[in-house]
């Protein structure tokens, strides 16, 4: 075993300009209220590594150019599509007349494990809420579901860009696998 060197790496990565040959993951991803600017930018560069459709930044969310953003991001924030949209309810009801499913990465009395997501529910998109509250019941009340990333330890949660991480490469591996 031998650590592959930066360049041998960037032998096989796409550029920005060979970015349109990706296939995308037919995910949107809308962050509401997300508090700090390093979890935006690690959610940037999450991005970039599955290569979703698009990032919404919604409510008090941060946005680029901030310093942070872009020092977390490492350049995804060129490789990302992403728009900032103030309100997320109506982002959402755009996005389902589109016919795009909408589910939430938040318990609730109904969600379910990430892992048990069917194929079928692409194209879709996941809101990811604040880092305290979570997403809001205002929000859920537009979701066609919420997924859960069931805990075994003591603490309720992860770190709102680490339970994007972990959904958002399941999501990929499914997509992969259709």
């Amino acid at each position: 075993m031998k650590k592959l060197t930066h360049d041998e790496i960037s032998e096989n990565r796409s550029t920005l300009k060979t970015l349109h040959k990706i296939k995308r993951l037919p995910v949107y991803v809308i962050l509401d209220s997300i508090r700090s600017n390093y979890n935006v930018g690690s959610i940037f560069r999450t991005s970039d590594g599955a290569m979703i459709e698009k990032l919404y930044l919604c409510g008090y969310t941060p946005h680029p150019p901030k310093k942070e953003i872009m020092k977390t991001a490492l350049g995804a924030t060129e490789s990302v599509n992403w728009e900032y949209v103030e309100d997320a309810k109506e982002l959402i009801n755009k996005l389902k007349s589109e016919g795009i499913k909408i589910g939430a990465l938040e318990l609730t009395d109904s969600s379910f494990p990430y892992y048990d997501l069917k194929p079928d529910t692409f194209p879709m998109a996941l809101i990811i809420g604040n880092e305290i509250t979570g997403v809001s019941q205002e929000l859920l009340d537009l979701c066609d579901f919420s997924i859960e990333i069931p805990q075994y330890g003591i603490k309720q949660s992860l770190n709102v860009a680490v339970a994007y991480g972990v959904a958002v490469f399941e999501l990929r591996k499914m997509f992969d696998e259709q």
